[in-house]
């Protein structure tokens, strides 16, 4: 079946059956493979992705309820590292083994754009179910912050 999408700004539309997660549409369909495959049951937040502005599990969602909002994945929250999250988390060096750092720069995004000054306890709940193995919780905390500190470029959606 015939599914339109906006993706990072594009429109595009893929032809797979309706209850296909909307990660593997991302990943082995429309080749944007920043969004990750962690536990396949939402638990994780590997897969995190904004759908109409709202953080949302890619593993959990079929592509059929991904039709009527725009999608942004990490690829198109700038398509040159200069979102506010993107510089702290490079500022920051939060990364150790980077496999869960896609999904959590999605869901601090999500939050900061809600919400521009959080709190500690804003950001732990915010963040609470984004797993990091390597337990780079403190550096998260403080990116975070520190993107709410940084300026907001002008919009600039990564193209397919």
């Amino acid at each position: 079946m015939a599914f339109k999408l906006t993706v990072n700004g594009q429109p595009t539309s893929v032809d797979v059956p309706a209850d296909m997660p909307l990660l593997w549409v991302l990943r082995d369909v429309l080749n944007l493979h920043g969004t990750k495959y962690g536990c396949g049951i939402g638990q994780c937040g590997a897969c995190t992705v904004h759908l109409g502005g709202q953080a949302v599990r890619a593993c959990l969602t079929p592509v059929s309820a991904a039709t009527k909002a725009p999608i942004t994945t990490v690829e198109g929250l700038s398509a040159d590292g200069s979102h506010p999250v993107q510089q702290a988390w490079m500022e920051i060096d939060v990364p150790q083994c980077g496999y869960c750092q896609a999904g959590q720069m999605m869901s601090a995004a999500a939050l900061l754009a809600k919400n521009s000054k959080p709190t500690d306890k804003d950001i732990d709940t915010a963040m609470n179910g984004n797993l990091c193995r390597c337990g780079t919780y403190l550096q998260i905390r403080k990116a975070i912050h520190k993107a709410a500190t940084i300026k907001t470029k002008p919009a600039q959606s990564a193209r397919k």
